[in-house]
């Protein structure tokens, strides 16, 4: 059997301002393509499908139009069915993905939006009616979903609830999966694969990613052991990085199958195919194709200049970011950089003066821009400038977490 893992496709996302369906749909495309030629029995999606909870009329034309070329597909003569299972992440929204789930049902599209582990437990089945597989589809675990609040409890008590409420919560889907196997009758030893959408210790994320801290404090970073043993493999979804969990082969992030950010350009973005033999699961990624060019180019205007030429030359049509990284102030610089690209398939997305910023943060951070700065630098220097005693900063950096937390589950 195989089963290929994929999440954070983010349909919707743009990139300053630039949009990127044409991307989608060429990644989907080639997605169908890979499902096809792999003979994949199971797709899985480990979260944020979309890239806002309100996602675009367009957006939403990619999405469905997908699951019904994959629903119309040939399905793997060896299984004779071939199913898709869907979990939300956070920047989802749970009630939007659930709405279609039981017409997606009758296309073997098995979604699940909220938290609710009688509904995440999913047995399915191949095309002759025998059960092929377990899979255990946690979603995105919100704040409310796993713990109550109580007046008075500390910052420690909160996130010690969280990672008890995690852990609960997989076990109670890893129970319940167990029992299903069981009720399938004597001799069924069919794997459980569990999915989620989180941070667990060790991961790596880039800068400018978009990966979001899912929890506040050290819980943005939930260890391994929280996940049960009987899981045959593990899913998981947030990180765009792909990797593994504490090295295991069994236990990984897919990755995000687009860049998103120029922090990751040139990265070879894959997703990862799972092959089971009985019960034990070996997994290989299949590198997803550039669709798109990103670069980002970094230097003083000689080297800048002379890398755009040697694009230009090479008929490139990247988008290209600009971080100008010279003590010579350039007043004309934007004016430099569209004469550059005159003429050629090139597209600069974003310039970054680094020259300019350093001037303005010596002039008391004047005309500097808010993009250069992320919400945790502006409550530092809200800090810096009320004069606030060291000693209390430690608990209001906190409590700006939390918020930050409860905001990004809106």
């Amino acid at each position: 059997m195989n089963i290929l893992h994929t999440s954070d496709w983010h349909i919707g996302r743009a990139l300053y301002g630039r949009s990127r369906y044409q991307e989608y749909e060429a990644f989907l495309d080639w997605l169908c393509e890979v499902i096809e030629r792999e003979a994949v029995d199971v797709l899985l999606v480990a979260g944020d499908v979309f890239d806002s909870s309100m996602p675009s009329n367009r957006s939403q034309e990619l999405y469905y139009r997908f699951l019904r070329r994959v629903a119309a597909a040939p399905a793997p003569s060896s299984s004779g069915g071939r199913h898709v299972v869907i979990v939300a992440g956070n920047h989802d929204s749970p009630s939007f993905l659930n709405a279609p789930k039981e017409l997606l049902k009758t296309l073997n599209v098995h979604v699940v939006g909220g938290a609710a582990p009688e509904d995440e437990v999913l047995a399915l089945r191949n095309g002759q009616g025998d059960p092929e597989v377990i899979v255990c589809a946690a979603p995105y675990l919100r704040d409310r979903d796993i713990r109550v609040a109580e007046a008075g409890e500390s910052i420690e008590d909160k996130e010690r609830k969280l990672l008890d409420g995690i852990r609960n919560h997989y076990a109670e889907v890893a129970a319940l999966a167990g029992q299903k196997r069981e009720e399938l009758g004597p001799g069924i030893d069919i794997p459980i694969v569990g999915m989620g959408h989180l941070f667990a210790v060790g991961g790596q994320s880039m800068e400018g990613d978009g990966t979001r801290d899912l929890y506040v404090g050290s819980l943005a970073h939930v260890p391994a052991r929280i996940f049960p043993a009987c899981f045959d493999y593990l899913a998981l979804g947030h990180l765009h990085a792909p990797q593994k969990v504490n090295g295991s082969e069994t236990m990984r992030y897919s990755g995000s199958p687009l860049p998103m950010s120029f922090s990751e350009a040139g990265r070879q973005k894959s997703v990862s195919l799972v092959t089971f033999q009985g019960r034990a699961a070996s997994a290989r990624q299949i590198d997803v194709p550039e669709f798109q060019a990103l670069e980002r180019i970094q230097g003083d205007w000689d080297s800048i200049a002379g890398r755009i030429a040697e694009l230009a030359a090479s008929g490139s049509s990247a988008w290209l970011e600009i971080v100008y990284d010279s003590p010579d102030i350039i007043g004309d610089l934007r004016d430099r950089l569209d004469a550059a690209i005159v003429g050629t398939s090139l597209e600069i997305l974003r310039v970054k003066n680094t020259r300019i910023i350093d001037l303005a943060l010596e002039q008391s951070h004047a005309g500097e821009a808010l993009e250069d700065l992320d919400e945790n630098a502006v409550f530092e220097r809200c800090l810096c400038s009320h004069e606030t005693p060291e000693d209390q900063r430690p608990e209001l950096r906190r409590a700006y977490q939390e918020t930050l937390a409860s905001l990004h589950e809106l």
